[in-house]
């Protein structure tokens, strides 16, 4: 008795052998081998249609998304929701467990433009009440906007699964565009600057207003708004003396150039004056310095000398003066000694001094006595 054969795992089996063990013939023995014709050919049916059922499960679990598509997948069992925005193939639970709905997520363009609606997407030109009461229309307006595939669930909450997001652009455009470029007068607003802040703000507003719903705004592309003939053949006249005036500030910016150059011109002429200025003064001072330090140098040395010289002098008068101190004590001493030696002299001695000191001199005197007791004599010398 040989052993059954094992069968291969399920994940090597092709869908054939996986139908034919889960649906094996009716007229085939077990263990023998062998069935009936009959048998056989209702096997063949239940093959062919678990084959037709097999394949159209597989294709129905699969949704491909183009490029420039956004899908949304929805579990209608749990009502959640997630977002696919890369192109290839998206797996879905079949038997209404998973719905998935794809929108065209590439830019489009909404266009004001002409005298009536065409459709969701092209409509009727823009016109404009300016804020000083005058009209201005534009002849051709564009809007460039796109769904921002992160909240394109938004977008199908909102419009459904169709392309009902695009009936959203004509009453916030056409709104919002008039609000803002309203606010202008027909002056300000034919001034490109003025212009272009109106439309940023429009810009603006209406991702303000759309951002919520799924959409972005990239673009607002608007041409030069268009009044009446009066008012256009004003502009135009503007516009050539606006050209003039430019004409007139290129001749002023010629001419502040040429008054830079030659002042630029006089600016070398005066610093080359003043250099060659400068270094006549810078030699004159050189010399003047130079003649500075030989003279100071002399005057040193004149001084140098003289010091010396008045030093020597100094020197020697202070030995002089030393020496003549010394003999002028002596003499002192002398005379002082002399001095007193004669006062312990009697007055004979005295007189006989006075005598010798006064040999050759006349002497008128004239006695008179204003003391009974003299105690000494006066002498006045009259003449010779």
């Amino acid at each position: 008795m040989s052993k059954p054969r094992r069968g291969r795992p399920v994940s090597e089996q092709s869908p054939i052998e996986i139908l034919k063990s889960l649906f094996p013939s009716p007229g085939k023995k077990a263990g023998s081998g062998e069935g009936g014709g009959g048998g056989s050919a209702l096997s063949y049916v239940w093959y062919a249609g678990a084959a037709a059922a097999l394949l159209y499960v597989s294709l129905g679990s699969f949704t491909s998304i183009e490029p420039g598509q956004v899908a949304v997948r929805v579990n209608n069992v749990t009502g959640g929701s997630d977002t696919i925005t890369q192109p290839g193939w998206l797996v879905k639970l079949p038997f209404g467990i998973h719905s998935v709905y794809t929108l065209d997520a590439a830019p489009q363009t909404f266009t004001m433009r002409g005298g009536g609606n065409i459709d969701a997407l092209n409509v009727k030109e823009l016109t404009v009440r300016a804020s000083d009461g005058s009209n201005f229309h534009f002849q051709d307006t564009k809007i460039i906007f796109q769904i921002r595939g992160e909240d394109a669930h938004r977008v199908i909450d909102d419009a459904g699964q169709d392309a009902g997001f695009v009936n959203w652009m004509r009453p916030f455009a056409r709104a919002i565009l008039r609000d803002e470029f309203g606010k202008e007068s027909t002056i300000s607003v034919s001034n490109p600057g003025n212009f272009g802040e109106a439309t940023e703000r429009a810009k603006s507003r209406l991702n303000e207003l759309l951002g919520p719903r799924g959409l972005m705004i990239t673009q607002i592309v608007t041409p030069r708004p268009q009044f009446n003939d009066e008012y256009e053949k004003l502009i135009e006249e503007r516009n050539a003396l606006g050209n003039q005036l430019e004409v007139i500030k290129s001749n002023l910016a010629a001419a502040e150039t040429k008054r830079e150059r030659q002042l630029a011109e006089v600016d070398r002429d005066r610093n080359r004056e003043i250099q060659e200025k400068r270094t006549e003064l810078e030699e004159a001072l050189a010399t003047a310095v130079s003649t500075q330090a030989d003279t100071t140098r002399e005057v040193d040395t004149y001084r140098i000398s003289k010091v010396g010289e008045g030093q020597a002098e100094l020197s020697a008068a202070t030995r002089r003066a030393e020496e003549l101190k010394g003999q002028l004590d002596a003499t002192y001493r002398r005379r002082k000694a002399e001095i007193d030696a004669f006062r312990t002299q009697p007055i004979e001695r005295v007189m006989e001094r006075l005598g010798e000191r006064l040999k050759g001199v006349t002497i008128s005197i004239q006695p008179y006595a204003d003391d009974s007791t003299p105690s000494r004599v006066k002498m006045e010398q009259i003449g010779r």
